[in-house]
């Protein structure tokens, strides 16, 4: 769990026992603490802003950090399938089936702009604001050109749709990968 640098551990805040951390770094506190109660290992980091991370876990440093990284995309995942897009949260329906298909369908569909978005972003890279990050997500990126498509420009939905038949292979990725069910 990520805790506040104003949270007790061992009767120290938590400032006081990674104030010294430097962005990049990472610091463990060599035994365990009490944290809210419970004896766990604290490690701690500082983000490229310099904000003070810091993380209580049963994990290694370095585990700690690989799965605080993964649940931060999920994080952001679920934070664009409720307020920042889908509005899942306003959602009438509570039977389980239904909900299932509706998680299924949006789900598609933030995969789809998400898939479109990586493209365009390398066709038009997202501009960078002055604080140093994207202006958009490159979710909303792919969701704004595809209303855009989809209200104005017929052909160039044509275009996406023949995106959306193909493999989704990342940025980085120079070859689709072949997956089988």
């Amino acid at each position: 769990i990520r805790i506040r640098h104003s949270d007790l551990l061992d009767d120290l805040s938590a400032k006081e026992w990674f104030d010294h951390v430097q962005h990049g770094h990472f610091h463990e506190i060599d035994e365990k603490v009490f944290v809210f109660g419970e004896l766990m290992r604290v490690v701690a980091t500082r983000s490229p802003s310099g904000d003070l991370v810091i993380i209580a876990t049963n994990f290694s440093v370095r585990k700690t950090w690989k799965l605080y990284r993964l649940r931060w995309s999920v994080e952001c995942t679920f934070s664009s399938f409720k307020t920042r897009g889908s509005d899942l949260e306003r959602t009438g329906i509570t039977d389980a089936g239904r909900l299932r298909r509706l998680f299924g369908l949006v789900t598609l569909a933030w995969m789809f702009c998400l898939q479109l978005g990586v493209w365009l972003s390398q066709i038009q890279p997202i501009p960078i604001l002055k604080h140093g990050r994207k202006a958009v997500s490159l979710v909303r990126h792919g969701a704004q050109h595809l209303v855009d498509a989809l209200r104005w420009k017929p052909k160039r939905f044509v275009a996406f749709l023949d995106l959306l038949t193909r493999s989704f292979c990342p940025p980085e990725g120079t070859e689709s990968e072949v997956v089988t069910y």
